[in-house]
């Protein structure tokens, strides 16, 4: 079995595989919407005005939904590969914009009234990191939507390959928000995820 240390060559090889959530027959959809499903989608609060940014974007399996619900749509991702996939089903859509980068190094020229993440966070070993430039790219009254997976493995298992990840509590996540100066507007589980509505208060 390969141990693959790198999140951009896992997510490179599924690509390669074809492993792409967006086409999902209905049944994994629904298995998926145990994260993310429309519930996470409504806590954003969208509408026509509003800028957004998805912290791992992937392929778009939460893109295509989102970006018709919002003015503008941008997408990072760390994967090339993905992007480009994600470029495609995104197409149609003048408003979105995707960026092959690694969220914490990029240097976003704008803010956001939107950030949203799902299934991202166990690859960020910096955590409160992160969520510190979350808050820094919110602008005032923005909302960060956020579901993290309740599994505590420490790596993702697809039977050929592993991959490092570092797992997320809800305690912990509570802690990095509040640290951040952010305000938690609700807090509810999932089957499999703990999902986070947070403000940053202007």
């Amino acid at each position: 079995m390969c141990v693959c240390e790198s999140v951009t060559h896992r997510y490179d090889l599924l690509i390669d595989e074809n492993n792409d959530p967006v086409h999902d027959p209905k049944p994994l959809r629904d298995y998926m919407d145990k994260w993310d499903g429309q519930a996470f989608i409504d806590s954003m609060e969208l509408d026509n005005n509003k800028s957004v940014l998805e912290i791992g974007v992937g392929t778009g399996r939460l893109a295509v939904r989102v970006a018709p619900l919002c003015g503008q749509f941008c997408g990072i991702d760390i994967s090339p590969k993905t992007i480009d996939r994600a470029k495609e089903y995104l197409a149609e859509y003048r408003n979105v914009e995707l960026i092959c980068a690694d969220f914490l190094s990029y240097k976003f020229d704008r803010k956001f009234d939107v950030i949203y993440s799902s299934l991202t966070f166990m690859h960020i070993e910096e955590k409160q990191t992160a969520i510190n430039k979350v808050a820094a790219l919110l602008k005032d009254d923005g909302k960060f939507v956020l579901s993290i997976d309740k599994s505590k493995s420490e790596y993702i298992d697809t039977g050929t390959r592993k991959i490092k990840i570092y797992p997320d509590t809800k305690e912990k996540t509570v802690e990095y928000i509040k640290a951040a100066g952010l305000t938690i507007l609700n807090q509810y589980d999932t089957e499999f995820a703990h999902i986070f509505v947070v403000q940053k208060d202007g």
